[in-house]
This record gives structure tokens, sequence and C-alpha cells, in this order.
């Protein structure tokens, strides 16, 4: 591993006050925040958020495998951002395990924007649970998040680390999403949540080859959501379930309702597993909310010929070829893009609408998602986690605290 200066220092110290390092997070260490990937489409995003926002006492770096594209990186930051003139390069690369090591042993947290994981991420996780390093990325993909689970849980637990997957638009606002409504319910009674999708934003190139990835990896999706159910504990005394609903109109919210089949339900069910909050007896279920009947039909059919393309290796392959990851949309076309997610909430005879909403989804918030979760875990005062976690069992109010100071919308849209 090649490392630069000794400290870069952040500006516009928006969150003026940093809590201590927490016990046992290494102090000592060189940095606070590494970000690995950083010469990527987001993960450049994520470092000019880094440099316009991170506190002037945050030591962070960039990391990825090839310096010459990282000191280029540097120079474009320090054009706008002049402190980040000195700002530390790691050379680190996936398929390098003793790099990976240097780099988890180098920092209290690492961000990483590199995937699809399912090739290129185990390692590092590997490398930040050995290390007692806490790591987010931006995974969508369940049979990353359920294979680091059986491989490096155990070991995260008896390091401290805190491993939180799914730090962009997946899973961020419908994981706090949900987390925000149940707050706005009655304690310890069995609840019920709906969380309806809508977006205008393009995807970004990662997100469509973890997508390709995935669909045409279903044995090995399910094969690896079985060998976690055999180590993961069973829930006693309560009951967290995301179970995928179906097609139906919903009265609600006044659209069609189409059920998600993404990574997002599952980590919904982690968090009202790992909270008490929850309550006893909690579901979710997770839509696409589309506003006519034929736009809905229409979204059905091309998944669905999404799934079909992705099981024939050469159209799969030409696919990403046409839409390969690191590639994006310029910051116009960014500037125009939005999500809103709505939560309808029932319990205990009250109901709750809320919503979550904010800009370009896939990449401008997904880029400010994965900064503020990393800056969260190094500097924010949390409950104490350890092992593989979700976003709002590890950061929770926290979070939502830094992501309302950001600009995305967390409100009470209505009391019923």
């Amino acid at each position: 591993m090649d490392t630069g200066a000794d400290a870069g220092r952040g500006a516009g110290a928006r969150h003026e006050r940093a809590a201590a390092p927490a016990a046992g997070a290494g102090a000592a260490r060189a940095y606070d925040v590494v970000l690995f990937g950083a010469t990527g489409f987001v993960g450049e995003l994520t470092a000019e958020y880094l440099a316009a926002h991170a506190p002037a006492e945050c030591r962070w770096a960039l990391a990825g495998r090839n310096r010459a594209g990282l000191t280029a990186l540097r120079e474009r930051l320090a054009a706008r951002w002049p402190h980040c003139a000195e700002l530390p390069l790691v050379v680190a690369d996936a398929a390098d395990p003793g790099s990976l090591r240097e780099l988890a042993r180098s920092a209290r947290v690492v961000a990483t924007t590199v995937g699809p994981y399912v090739w290129y991420g185990d390692g590092l996780v590997g490398a930040c649970a050995e290390a007692g390093t806490d790591y987010v990325d931006l995974t969508g993909e369940a049979e990353f998040v359920d294979l680091t689970y059986v491989r490096h849980d155990a070991r995260a637990r008896e390091t401290g680390a805190r491993i939180v997957h799914a730090c962009g638009f997946d899973s961020v606002p419908h994981d706090l999403g949900v987390y925000f409504t149940v707050q706005q319910l009655p304690a310890d009674v069995p609840l019920r949540v709906d969380g309806f999708v809508r977006a205008g934003a393009q995807f970004s190139g990662g997100t469509f080859a973890s997508a390709l990835t995935a669909f045409g990896r279903g044995r090995e999706i399910l094969r690896a959501a079985h060998e976690r159910r055999l180590h993961e504990p069973r829930l006693v005394g309560r009951r967290a379930r995301a179970p995928l609903g179906g097609p139906r109109f919903s009265r609600e919210t006044g659209t069609w309702a189409l059920p998600l089949p993404t990574l997002d339900p599952q980590v919904v069910a982690r968090s009202a597993a790992a909270i008490d909050r929850y309550g006893p007896d909690f579901r979710y279920r997770h839509y696409a909310s589309v506003k006519t009947l034929p736009m809905a039909l229409g979204g059905t059919a091309a998944i669905g010929a999404g799934v079909t393309a992705a099981q024939l290796p050469p159209v799969r392959a030409w696919l990403m070829e046409r839409y390969q990851a690191g590639q994006g949309p310029s910051a116009e076309r960014r500037a125009r893009s939005w999500f809103s997610v709505r939560f309808v909430g029932e319990g205990g005879g009250r109901r709750v609408f809320t919503e979550v909403s904010g800009g370009d989804p896939g990449y401008d918030e997904t880029a400010k998602m994965l900064a503020e979760s990393a800056l969260s875990l190094a500097f924010d005062p949390l409950p104490k986690t350890s092992g593989q976690v979700t976003t709002a069992a590890a950061m929770g109010d926290a979070l939502i605290d830094r992501l309302r100071a950001a600009g995305i919308r967390f409100r009470v849209a209505h009391r019923g």
C-alpha cells in the first residue's frame, strides 16, 4: 500500500462538534475515513462531497488501484477545494489481499464503491472484519450481503467492526424511512408498514451491472440465502417479516403498486429484528409506485425481459459493455432527477403517512448517503453494535439528522 501526505483537512464543518473516536476504533490509525474506489463515477461524487462537507478534524484519504488516477482526482478536487492538495492517496487493489489488509488497518472507517460487490467486495469486508474497522458500501446485492454474513459476521463481532451494507439509495431511504415511520406509531403493538417508491432518474452503471449480475445468479442467490438461514439466530418472542406483496391499486397513494423484489425489504426486516421499537409483530411490504396501469404492465414486462436476457451470458456481457460501471449522466441531467418514498404505517388503532424524498437517487444522493454514513460511524455517539448491521440499527437517529441537514427530507405527511 502506497500512501501520500499524512493527513487531509476537510472544509465547511456542517457538523461542527465531532464526538471522540469510539472505544476500540483505533484512534491511532492514520485515517478516520478512507474512500475506496474514489476514481469511479459515484466514487468521485463521494470524494467531492467529503471535500465540501467533512469536518475540519476529519483525516480522510482517497484509495484505489491506480495511483495516477488518484493523483488526477486529487488535482481536480484541489482546484475547487485547495485544502485537498495535501489529501493522502492509498493504493490498494481488490485482487490483492495484502493491500486490502493494509488499507483496513490504516482506517477507522472504510467506504467502498467498488462493485459488483459479489465479484470484488468480499476481500475488503474480510479485511475490515479482521482489523476491527467499520465498513460501508453501496451494494444492493442480496447474495453478497448473505455471503458476507456467513463468512465475516462472527469475526466482526469479536473485533467490534460494524459491517454496514447498502448505504446508498439501496437501502437508506427505505430502511431509515421505515425506522422514522415506526417512531410515529404506538410502541409494543403489532405494526404494518408499506413503502411506495417513485423516482425520476437514470440508473447508474454500477447499479445496472449489479442488477444484471443478480438476474443471472438466481441459483447462487438462493443458495446464499439458505446458508445464511442456517447460521443466523432465530428471532424469539417477536416476529419481523417482509413478504413480497402482490400487484394492486393503492388507494393510499392513488397509484398502482408493483412488488419490488430488491434488497430493501430484507434490510428493513433485519432492522425490525434488531430493534425492539418495531414491536412484537412487524410486517413490511415494498412497492414501486406507478401512475397508470399501462405503465405498470410495461414495467413488469421490461423487468421480465431483463431477467430473461441475463440468463444468456453473451447477451449479459453485451449489455454490460453498453452501459459500464463508472459511467453516469451529466450534472444537468442529475439536477433534474428526484426520488420519493411514501410510507403508510398502521398499528394500535393509529395510521400515519410519511415521506422520504430528495434529488438524484442513483448518483448525487447516493454519494451523500455513503459519505454521511461513513462520517456518522467515525464521529457520532451511536448505539453499541458490531457485526453485520443495518443503517437503522447502527446509526438510526444520528444518520437521519445528518441527512436532513444535507437536504434529504423526512416528514410526516398525515396522521390518522
